[in-house]
């Protein structure tokens, strides 16, 4: 068993990381100031090492099709987008680890939207989780200062950039409008498991692991009924 109380714990005791957190500082995201609407944002893995099989489909695929069999699933009125990464080699080690991209991004009645714009795309190269969580929190949401729902479906850890958990420990000092579900697709490595379920676990976030098309399925499930429910919530008020 992973002890992450002691990691959590450590967290306002770390020194601070380097680099300038400040640029996250952009808003009032004080108790008072935050909404109860939601939005959400996936976050998936078009790196390399999805192309692999996986039960004799290749685990792109099988995502893929998951996907588009949930996304159905989301009412007209959840404002959802869509960002990906490592769907690009890059020229350097540089380009590659910044290959991550807002394709659809976050409004209401969106589903149609997403679902077309993964059209062509395909797993080419790294895995810049980090690189891709700065973006998503800094100008993804831009505009809306309410809670902020993140998914990321990723088959690996990070390999370009510091570890996410480093970063959401330092994020959730600032900031506490952003939740992040974490769907660990097929991964055995434990070091990525440990990272991955830190960056969802500080943030209050939902950690799922998947090693089978339906595992999948139940996990991406269970991510978005806790976002259908939150607006169950508000419809009832």
């Amino acid at each position: 068993m992973r002890n992450f109380i002691i990691i959590l714990s450590l967290i306002f005791l770390l020194p601070a990381y380097g680099g300038d957190y400040n640029l996250y500082k952009s808003g009032d995201y004080s108790a008072g100031n935050i909404s109860e609407e939601e939005r959400i944002l996936f976050i998936l893995d078009f790196s390399n090492s999805m192309t692999e099989y996986l039960d004799g489909e290749r685990k792109i695929d099988l995502m893929l099709s998951t996907i588009k069999s949930i996304l159905p699933k989301l009412g007209k009125n959840t404002y959802a987008g869509l960002r990906v990464y490592g769907h690009r080699m890059g020229f350097t080690p540089y380009d590659a680890c910044h290959a991550s991209t807002l394709i659809s991004p976050v409004i209401s009645d969106n589903t149609a939207n997403i679902l077309n714009s993964l059209s062509g795309i395909k797993p080419r190269g790294m895995t810049p989780i980090t690189y891709s969580l700065k973006q998503a929190v800094k100008y993804d949401f831009m505009g809306f200062t309410g809670k902020k729902h993140i998914i990321l479906l990723t088959d690996g850890g990070e390999n370009c950039d510091e570890s996410p958990c480093k970063y959401v420990m330092e994020l959730v000092k600032l900031r506490k409008d952003v939740k992040i579900d974490v769907i660990a697709f097929n991964i055995n490595d434990e070091e990525d498991l440990e990272q991955l379920e830190c960056t969802s676990l500080v943030t209050s976030g939902k950690f799922y692991t998947a090693n089978t098309a339906a595992e999948l399925a139940n996990s991406l499930n269970n991510s978005i009924n806790s976002v259908k429910d939150v607006e169950a919530k508000i419809i009832s008020h």
